[in-house]
This record gives C-alpha cells, sequence and structure tokens, in this order.
C-alpha cells in the first residue's frame, strides 16, 4: 500500500470515526497536494467533512492544490464564510484562482467577507488578463530601498519573510522602481555599514512586465535558469514576484492544452465535463475533418475508372495516406512545440521551412523506395514509379503543410495547436489521393 492509498485509508477511518486521532494525525502531517489528490476520490459530501477537519493553514495549501471540478464543488459545499476564512489566509494569488473559479456573484459575496485588505489585494490581481504575469504573481515581494545600509535591509527582511518560499531581495527607489538585485551572498558577507546601491547584482536585473503571457514567463525563467524573477509595471515599479513552482506549473498546464488541442479536444474536459458537454466539445472539429474527408471521397469516385482498371491501386492508396498524414502531424507537433516555447519565430518562418525540407525529402525519399520496390514486385515497374512517386511528393507536401498551417494560423490570430492537428491531417488525406490517383490515371496505358 502506497502513502496516497494509506492517507486515503486514513480519511476514510475518521469519516467512520470523527475523534479517531491516529487518523488526524496522518492528514495533519501530509503534504497538502496528497491531501487534495484523496479528496479528489471522495464523494462531495464526505469530501466537505474531511475538509472542515483540516487546519485553516493546511486547508488554504490544500484548497491551491484542487483541480477545478473539485474545487467548484468544495467551495459550493462550504458555507460562504468558511471559505472567505480560508482565502484570507491563503497567499493571494492563490486565492485570486480559487475567486476567478467561482460565478461574478458567488464570487462578490465571498470578498464582501473577507478581510479588506486582502480582498482589495485579491480585486487587483483578478483585473489582469487570465494568463498574464499579473495572476501569477505574489505580491509578497522582499524589496528594500537603495539607500539603505545592509543592517537595515537584514532587520527588514526578517520581518517581511513570513513562509517558506522562494524568494529574492530586490532593491528600489523612492518610487518603487526596480533598481537592482542583492544577492544574498553579498548581502550576508558585507559590511553592516555598507548602502545596498553598493552590494547590487552586476548584472542587469531580469523582470516581466505584469502582462506579459505565461507562456512568455517561462521562456525567460527556463533562459535565464531563474529562481525567482520580479513582476514590473510599464513604469518599471516593482509589483510583486513569480517562483519557479508556479512556472513548472504553468509549463504543465500549457503543455497538457497542446497536446489536447492538436487533437481537436480540450484539456479541461477530462476533469470537469459531462460525456454530452465532451462530444459538443469535439463535434465542430470532427464535422470539419468529415467534410474535408468526404472531398477525398468525391475524388475517388472521379477516378473510379482508373481504379476500376487497376484495382491493385486501392491497396496503396491507405499507405500514401498514412504515411503523408503521419509525417505532416509530427511536424504539426514540433512546430506548435516550437512556437510555444519559443523556438520557432515567426519572423524567421524560412528557417523551420527550410529543416522540413531536407527533413520531408529524406523520409520520402526511404519511404518512395520501399513502396516503390513492393509495387515492382507485385506489379510492375509502371506500377513501382506510380506509387513511389506519389509517396515521395505526398510526404514533403505534407511536411511543408504541417509546418506551415501552424506559423500562419499563429500569424493570423488565431491558436495553432486548436487548428493544425485535425484540418492538417484531413487537408492531407485529400491530397495523397488526388495525386496518387492523378498520376495513375496518367500513366494508366503503362499500367493496364
Amino acid at each position: 500500500m502506497d502513502a496516497n492509498e494509506r492517507l486515503l485509508r486514513s480519511a476514510e477511518e475518521l469519516l467512520q470515526n470523527r475523534e479517531d486521532p491516529r487518523a488526524k494525525q496522518a492528514l495533519v502531517e501530509a503534504h497538502a497536494a496528497d491531501v487534495a489528490q484523496v479528496l479528489q476520490h471522495l464523494p462531495p459530501p464526505d469530501r466537505a467533512t474531511i475538509f472542515r477537519s483540516l487546519a485553516a493553514e493546511q486547508a488554504g495549501d490544500v484548497l491551491s492544490e484542487l483541480d477545478d471540478a473539485t474545487l467548484l464543488s468544495l467551495v459550493r459545499s462550504l458555507d460562504d464564510m468558511e471559505v472567505s476564512q480560508i482565502l484570507d489566509r491563503m497567499p493571494a494569488e492563490h486565492a485570486a484562482d480559487v475567486v476567478d473559479e467561482l460565478s461574478t456573484e458567488h464570487a462578490e459575496k465571498i470578498l464582501d467577507l473577507m478581510e479588506e485588505e486582502r480582498s482589495e489585494e485579491i480585486q487587483e490581481i483578478l483585473e489582469y488578463p487570465e494568463d498574464s504575469a499579473g495572476r501569477l504573481m505574489s505580491t509578497d515581494v522582499v524589496a528594500v530601498r537603495e539607500t539603505s545600509t545592509v543592517e537595515e535591509a537584514i532587520q527588514h527582511i526578517r520581518k517581511t519573510v513570513t513562509e517558506e518560499r522562494p524568494f529574492g531581495v530586490y532593491a528600489i527607489d523612492d518610487h518603487q522602481h526596480l533598481i537592482g538585485r542583492v544577492p544574498l551572498r553579498r548581502l550576508l558577507t558585507a559590511d553592516p555599514r555598507s548602502l545596498i546601491l553598493g552590494i547590487l547584482d552586476d548584472e542587469a536585473v531580469v523582470s516581466v512586465n505584469a502582462k506579459m503571457d505565461r507562456e512568455e514567463v517561462a521562456r525567460v525563467v527556463a533562459k535565464y535558469d531563474l529562481v525567482t524573477v520580479p513582476v514590473v509595471d510599464d513604469q518599471n515599479r516593482l509589483l510583486g514576484i513569480i517562483s519557479v513552482d508556479d512556472v513548472i506549473d504553468v509549463v504543465e498546464e500549457e503543455a497538457s492544452e497542446d497536446i489536447f488541442r492538436i487533437a481537436g479536444s480540450d484539456a479541461a474536459e477530462l476533469e470537469r465535463r459531462s460525456p454530452g458537454q465532451v462530444a459538443m466539445l469535439r463535434l465542430p472539429w470532427v464535422l470539419l475533418t468529415l467534410l474535408i474527408e468526404m472531398l477525398a471521397g468525391v475524388v475517388i469516385h472521379y477516378f473510379d475508372h482508373t481504379l476500376g482498371k487497376v484495382i491493385l491501386l486501392a491497396s496503396f492508396m491507405p499507405v500514401i495516406q498514412a504515411i503523408s498524414g503521419n509525417t505532416g502531424l509530427q511536424s504539426v507537433t514540433m512546430v506548435v512545440r516550437g512556437l510555444a516555447t519559443g523556438q520557432v519565430q515567426l519572423s524567421r518562418w524560412w528557417e523551420p521551412l527550410w529543416r522540413q525540407i531536407q527533413t520531408s525529402a529524406i523520409l520520402g525519399a526511404v519511404c518512395a523506395v520501399v513502396v516503390g520496390l513492393l509495387g515492382l514486385l507485385w506489379h510492375s515497374r509502371a506500377f513501382g514509379f506510380v506509387v513511389a512517386t506519389s509517396m515521395f511528393i505526398s510526404v514533403n507536401l505534407s511536411g511543408c503543410a504541417g509546418t506551415a498551417i501552424p506559423m500562419l494560423s499563429k500569424r493570423m490570430g488565431f491558436d495553432p495547436a486548436l487548428t493544425a492537428g485535425p484540418f492538417e491531417t484531413a487537408f492531407q488525406d485529400v491530397l495523397g489521393v488526388t495525386i496518387f490517383l492523378s498520376l495513375a490515371t496518367a500513366m494508366l496505358y503503362w499500367l493496364v
């Protein structure tokens, strides 16, 4: 039995006996993420019972770890006063995430019941765009005046740092403008009478704007190997800080989101949507793919005379469609990932396209030789030439399309992960069949 199973067993024992000291202690000592996972496996009434048994501080940490569906279910099971008291003890950015999931009316009730200062802080965070750095940042930033002494700065840090979390020390001027970063090693080893201005990091401080997209924030953190990154406004005034643990969560969420969208779906559907909602979510992309695939049927019908003369052509159609479609989907995946990580730049679109042309040429040549030899052995040299040439052209066009379509979607303002995958696959099926049967018709004299 692993740790999560033991914790789940303790929760079940606590439900049977509310005074069980061993079960209570197991929950108290457990990590918030583990408790959250246990709550997700319990029915709503039991979930609320276990949650109420937690201390206020632990309850806030657990609330931050819950998925959206469990979070909403749990909040609805608690009264507004309970929720407001828990949110008062949570980090403002995490509390803002909880409030953001509630209906407008419910959120306003909760905010009215909270401490005024914390409520205003949460509302300020919620004013930033949903996927921006402002939503991720903690306002509990450690900032010292550039004119302060080292001794004064250390005293300030002792009063400011109140929880176990990564933090950086930053220097600001009298107008809250970010001046630089204070290395902890220098701070601890410097003369207590030295000014902060004299021990700042020699390198320019890396910061992000509060309106910056969170994916771009993740790229900045990864590029400069940061543990924390300061958040500033348009006037370079220090607003807060983002720690690497929040960035890791962003990377995981965005990766899952892109993977699901490539398939024409939604990452949220597994956790909070009913089968009917999932079907309606997927239906537009299924119907779009269906309509495009019907064009392949029209093409096949148009060339039914050719197929009637050489029925063996039908055996190679799915092979060419599958290989070229797979090549295109691989290209889509690589480009979508490159756009997300910053490795692919729209301003230099020709670089990934040229690399893909070279790659597709190699893949297409190898696949063409294989199917060409099979066509030669199975039918004739002319047949082998038709299937080999069709394979080579289809794979190359598919690879180029799989590279160009995501970049074009991004340029036009669409989400490439959502539009490129299903469309490229269906489009390539039509293109592959058209090329194959057109070439076969042109060489029908030598095939018959």
